[in-house]
C-alpha cells in the first residue's frame, strides 16, 4: 500500500488539475465566444487575415521582427503595431440593445469586414507555468461593422456570438473600422530604401537633364575605400571626398515616400508622366536584398503655388516629384526634402 501512495498522489493531482482545466476553459469559452475581442499577449500574433464583402483582402504574417503583406510586400511597421495595439486594449462596453439587434446585424452581413487572427498557442498549458507542444492555431474570428451614431463606438461580433456588442478604446475619440482595413495600399511600407552601409555593393545615380553630373560608387571593400566613376565618360575620379561619400552610402538607410498614388491618379495621367523624360535615375546593389531601382520625374506645380512671389510663374513643384518603385509596381510621390540628401551631382564628391 505504501508503494502505491505516490502514484495515488499523483493521480488526483491530476484530476484536480484536469478538473480546474476544464472549469476554466468552459468558463472562458462562453466569454471568448461572445465579447473575447482582445488579445492579451500581441507578441503570439503570427498571422492576421482581413477581408471585406467586395473581395479585398490582406494577410499580415510575422517574419522575425517584420511583417509581410500578401506573401511579397513589406508591410508598414506602424501600422501594424497600431493594430496589434488596438486588438490589445480593445475594450467592451455592451452588447448591442435588442431594438438594434437586427438592423445592426443586418448592415453588419452587408458591410462587415471579416478578421481571422492566428496565434501560437500550447497544446497542454498548466497555469502558463508548463507548456508544451508549440503549434499555430486560428483563435479568434470576428466581424467589425459601422460606427455607433455617436461615433464613439464600434459594432462588433465574434463569429458564433448571438449577440454583436459595442467596442471601444479607452482614451479614443473614434471607432475602430478603419484599423481592420482590407485595402493592401493601407499596410503597404513606405520604404523605398533601406539598406545598411554594410550591405551596399554600389549606387548609382543618372541625372536625365544634366548626365555629366551621373556617376556610380562601388564598395571596393568594408575599409572605406570606394571607386567614384563618372558615368557620362567612365572617368574613374581619384581625388574625392571620403566622408561625402560616405554620408551617401549612409543615407540609404531609410528613406521613404510619401503617398502611393497607384489608385489616385488616372491612369491616362500615370502613363503621361512615364512617358516624359525622367529626372533622376537610382539604381542600389544590396548584398542581401538585391537590386533597387528608382526613375523620379518632375511634378508640376499645384495652381495655388505658381507663383514665385515676384510675379513670376513656377511650372514644376520643388518640393515634390513622383518616382516609380518596387519594380515599377508603385507610383509614388515623394518629397526633396528627404532625397536631396542623396540627389546630389558628381561634382559635390570632387575635390576641388
Amino acid at each position: 500500500m505504501k508503494k502505491n501512495k505516490p502514484v495515488i498522489f499523483i493521480l488526483l493531482f491530476l484530476a484536480l488539475v484536469a478538473v480546474v482545466l476544464v472549469t476554466r476553459n468552459r468558463s472562458t469559452t462562453l466569454k471568448e465566444k461572445e465579447s473575447g475581442f482582445a488579445i492579451e499577449d500581441t507578441s503570439s500574433v503570427t498571422r492576421i487575415f482581413i477581408a471585406d464583402k467586395e473581395d479585398h483582402s490582406v494577410l499580415l504574417e510575422r517574419k522575425g521582427q517584420a511583417w509581410l503583406l500578401n506573401g511579397k510586400y513589406p508591410a508598414g511597421i506602424k501600422m501594424v503595431e497600431t493594430l496589434l495595439g488596438t486588438m490589445h486594449r480593445i475594450k467592451v462596453r455592451a452588447p448591442v440593445s435588442l431594438a438594434s439587434h437586427n438592423t445592426v446585424v443586418s448592415r453588419m452581413a452587408a458591410i462587415g469586414i471579416k478578421v481571422e487572427i492566428y496565434q501560437t498557442v500550447y497544446r497542454i498549458n498548466l497555469f502558463d507555468k508548463i507548456k508544451l507542444f508549440r503549434h499555430e492555431a486560428l483563435t479568434k474570428v470576428f466581424y467589425v461593422g459601422d460606427a455607433t451614431q455617436d461615433n464613439m463606438g464600434t459594432f462588433m461580433l465574434m463569429e458564433g456570438a448571438e449577440r454583436p456588442y459595442v467596442t471601444y478604446l479607452p482614451s479614443l475619440r473614434g471607432f475602430l473600422s478603419t484599423r481592420f482595413s482590407p485595402l493592401e495600399d493601407d499596410w503597404k511600407s513606405h520604404i523605398v530604401f533601406n539598406s545598411k552601409l554594410i550591405d551596399i555593393k554600389s549606387v548609382s545615380l543618372v541625372f536625365g537633364e544634366e548626365p555629366e553630373s551621373s556617376f556610380k560608387v562601388r564598395v571596393k571593400d568594408a575599409s572605406g575605400n570606394y571607386e567614384l566613376k563618372a558615368l557620362q565618360t567612365g572617368r574613374i575620379v581619384d581625388n574625392y571626398d571620403t566622408l561625402k561619400v560616405l554620408n551617401l552610402l549612409t543615407s540609404f538607410a531609410d528613406l521613404r515616400y510619401e503617398t502611393r498614388l497607384n489608385n489616385i491618379l488616372d491612369p491616362a495621367e500615370i502613363d503621361s508622366i512615364l512617358a516624359s523624360p525622367f529626372l533622376y535615375e537610382i539604381t542600389l546593389e544590396d548584398r542581401r536584398q538585391g537590386s533597387r531601382f528608382v526613375r523620379a520625374f518632375k511634378r508640376a506645380a499645384t495652381p495655388d503655388g505658381l507663383s514665385d512671389g515676384e510675379g513670376g510663374l513656377i511650372p514644376v513643384d520643388h518640393d515634390r516629384f513622383y518616382a516609380l518603385i518596387n519594380d515599377g509596381e508603385d507610383f509614388v510621390l515623394m518629397q526633396y526634402f528627404v532625397f536631396d540628401r542623396v540627389l546630389r551631382p558628381l561634382s559635390y564628391y570632387e575635390k576641388k
